[in-house]
This record gives structure tokens, sequence and C-alpha cells, in this order.
């Protein structure tokens, strides 16, 4: 069980607390609490959550952590929780050093929960819900049977990132009500023309508009969509529309609910991760560390920016990036005087003694996300400091190898990995294919195919749950196709699109 901090780490939290006001950090209330690297590894595997749902991938994860610590590949040093108050896990056989540097890095990751534009809608009481929803799931179990819940929770699990993450922030539908008004403010039924207004209930009697009315009706009906406009969070219709069980409606709509309070996580991932790493580095070297706790800090610090080949730590672009901005704010280098200058001494001389970039970083940290992030202030200049580079699998020469390091292609490449969290565009655009009340789905393709695979699988789980053939429209080698399966086989044929 979790343990309250001992003196000792109370007197370093609320050092470590005051520092982080002092560079003018705004957090919720923060708890700390103590696990062992067990109960660490426990709740890592929870999502850093103290309980779920019963569910046997958490098992899986666990035991994944676990091997990692034991056989030191891995190490968990902090767990924070996106809540009000932020609830937050020390390691209790950390040393002193990793303990306020750990402490240092929460409170950057709670300021950036707090002032993030990408979760002002998040839940903030969501520490409790996830016990309410362990709750109900477990209610189901014991009244259907856990072999039937977990089946269900596979199949749904599958299809958890076919949201839309940016519904919290924008309505793509109109409000229906006011829809259904103006549509019939629009409507007119006229029948036959008159000269003569005295004339109109003899040449257009009631009966006869009445029945025009009627025609128009069906007939509108009969155009009308379903749904009127492509729908991108498919959990939602399927909650709105599918022929699905009681019990099933409320354990899909909490895996809803969670994929929508995870995601603004998944958004913010390299600003998140650099910002928090940009406070702890900045609070440790200018206030909090001893001489003493120099090297085990550095080793520490050093050991969290590591970065491989052909791949991206969002920890270490994400501090090289917040750091890049704060220096380019603070020399002035950026606007139109910066931008026409092409004299490369010049560049590297540059500095205008502005002195804003502190304030832009605290701008930058409430209004962007991952994406917006990268593609507003990853340069040519970053890129080629930081060696970024794109790379593939080279079937000639059967190996992995570096194909470009041309800065717009490095971007594009990046960006496109961080949009949709690099996964396919799906959204709903029939639910009455063919007048068959099939399920009709469409893949907006950005250049990545479908792997078969995969989507073969998610239709299958799609269809257990639409109850009838379900089907989706994407494109290989340049030319339509339509995924179907029936419930028993999975079929494909060309289609124009």
């Amino acid at each position: 069980m979790p343990k309250s901090l001992t003196p000792r780490l109370a007197a370093l939290r609320d050092e470590i607390h005051g520092y982080a006001k002092e560079f003018g950090l705004d957090f919720f209330d923060t708890v700390f609490e103590m696990v062992s690297y067990d109960e660490m590894n426990m709740v890592a595997a929870y999502g850093g959550f103290p309980t779920r749902y019963p569910h046997w991938r958490w098992g899986m994860e666990y035991e994944q952590l676990a091997k990692g610590y034991e056989y030191g590949l891995s190490k968990i040093y902090e767990l924070v929780i996106n809540n009000d108050p932020c609830y937050a896990y020390l390691m209790e056989s950390n040393p002193e050093v990793d303990q306020k540097l750990v402490m240092a890095h929460v409170y950057g990751h709670c300021d950036f929960f707090k002032n993030n534009f990408s979760f002002r809608h998040t839940n903030r009481r969501m520490i409790d819900d996830m016990a309410n929803h362990a709750t109900r799931v477990r209610r189901w179990v014991d009244k259907i049977g856990v072999e039937k819940v977990e089946d269900f929770i596979d199949r749904t699990l599958s299809l958890e990132n076919l949201i839309d993450q940016h519904a919290p922030h924008i309505r793509r539908n109109p409000d229906p009500q006011r829809a259904e008004e103006e549509a019939k403010s629009n409507e007119r039924v006229e029948g036959f023309k008159v000269n003569r207004e005295y004339m109109r209930g003899f040449i257009n009697p009631s009966e006869f508009m009445d029945s025009q009315r009627k025609r128009a009706e069906d007939e509108k009906q009969q155009r009308k969509r379903f749904p009127e406009r492509p729908q991108r969070d498919v959990l939602y219709f399927l909650l709105e529309h599918a022929p699905l069980e009681p019990w099933e409606v409320d354990i899909l709509s909490i895996l809803r609910d969670e994929a929508y309070y995870f995601a603004p996580q998944g958004q913010t991932k390299i600003m998140n991760e650099g910002w928090a790493s940009y406070w702890h580095s900045t609070i440790m070297t200018r206030r909090a560390l001893r001489d003493d706790e120099i090297i085990d800090y550095a080793d520490h610090h050093s050991g969290t920016m590591g970065v491989r080949p052909g791949a991206i730590n969002p920890y270490k672009l994400g501090i090289e990036l917040w750091r890049d901005i704060e220096d380019r704010w603070n020399k002035g280098k950026f606007g139109k005087e910066w931008d026409e200058c092409d004299d490369l001494r010049a560049r590297q001389a540059w500095d205008r003694k502005l002195g804003a970039g502190r304030e832009k970083i605290f701008e930058v940290r409430k209004h962007y996300n991952d994406i917006t992030f990268i593609d507003t202030f990853l340069t040519a200049e970053f890129a080629q400091q930081q060696k970024l580079f794109v790379y593939g699998f080279n079937d000639k020469r059967n190996s992995w190898e570096i194909l470009d390091r041309e800065f717009r292609k490095v971007k594009n490449k990046l960006l496109t990995s961080l949009t949709n969290f690099g996964q396919p565009i799906i959204e709903v655009v029939d639910g009455n294919y063919e007048n068959r009340s099939e399920l009709l789905l469409a893949h907006k393709h950005d250049g990545q195919d479908l792997k078969g695979d995969y989507a073969r699988e998610t239709l299958r789980n799609l269809q257990s749950l639409w109850r009838r053939p379900v089907n989706i429209v994407t494109r290989y080698d340049g030319k339509g196709t339509l995924l179907r399966y029936d419930g028993q086989h999975h079929s494909e044929k060309k289609v124009e699109l």
C-alpha cells in the first residue's frame, strides 16, 4: 500500500515546490505517495491509477515491467496522474537526488496538465471515475460471467482508437434541433401554378397539398444519409445505433470515456515530457542540487535523454526544442529580418538581447500540441543540430538505412507519425449501406495504406458489435478497394472513388 512521505522527503517536497513556484509554474495541489518497486510496477501497469477494471492485459503489462526492472533493462522514475489534485508516486528505494529530480519533473507535468489547452476538457476527477468504472465492470462480471465480459473488452479495446480526438474542442455536427427547425423553415411545397389567388383553393385543394407534402417528406427521408455527415467517432456511433445489450453499452461507454481521457496525453507527449524535463533540469541545476549529487544527477538525467538510432526520444526532442525556442526568443532569432538574413556568420552571431524566451515558452505551453509545436518551431537549423533523418528498409541490401536528411522530408515524416497518433483516420459514412443495414466506413488515405491483417481483424470486431456486415472503402496502389466482412467470410472488390 502507498505510504505518506517521510519527514525528510516532505521537507524536500516543500523545497522543490517553492522553487517551482519561484520559476512561475502554476499547478494543481500535488499529492506524493511512496511505493515499493513492485507497487510502482502495478500502478504503472494500470496506466498510473491505483485501480482499473479487471482484464488480463494489466497482468501482461505488469509482467513486462517487472521483468524489465529485475533484469536492469528499464526503471520507472515517476508516475503522475492528470487529476485535481494531481497524484504522483515516488519509489521508496530511490536515492535522495532521484526523489528531488522526480518531484521537479512532476511539478512540470502538473503545470502542463493544468494550463495546456488539450487538457482543458479532461475529467479532473478521473481517479474516482476509474474506481467507479472498475466497480461497474465487476458487477457485470458477476452477473454475465468473466469470459463473456472479457471477450467483449478484448474486441472493444482493438477499436478504442476509433474516436474523434478533436471532438472536445470543436462541433463537427450542427445542433440537431436547430438543424431540424432550419430544414422545416426551408421546406415549401408548391402545387400547380395559379394566376389568380382566389382560384388557389380550387386548383390546389388541401388534400392534394397534403399528399404532395407527404411525397416530399418521403423523398427527403430516402435522400437523407445516415449519418448525415461522416462521423469520426466510430465508438459513439456504435453506442447510439448498434444493437447492443445494456451491459455492452455500459462497458463500451466506459472504454470510450477512458480513451478520450488519455487522448490529450498522446497528443502532447513530446511537449509534455520535454516541458517536465526542462523544468527538472532547470530546478535541479540552478537551485536544488548539492555538490555531492551532481555526478549522480548527470548520470540519471543523461540516461533519460539518451537517444538510440532510428527512434525518437520524446524527452530529448522535447527539452531541446523548448531550449531552442527560449534561446531564439532571447536573441531575437525570429521574424521577417531573421528569415531574410542569408549570411551564415551573421545568423550565428545574431543576438538582439530581447530576453523574451521565458515568456514565449509559457505562451507556447498553453496554446500548442505536438503537431503544431513541431510544425511551428522545428527549424532546419534545429534538425541539423539534432541530426534528424528519415530512415527505412532497403530491400536490395536487406538492411535498415538512412534514406534522407533533407529538412522538409524529415519534418513531414515526423508530422505524419504524430497525426492521429500515426494511425489511419477512419470515418462512418453510411449506417444503412445499400439499404441493407450494413455499416460502411471510409479510410481517409494520406499516402499510407491500411495493413491488410489489421483491417480484417478490425472489421471482424466491428461486425461483432454491429451484428450486420461491415465494409470499409480504402485505396491500394491508387485504386479504390472495398473490404467487407459479413460475419463469416472476408471479401474485397474494386470500387470507384
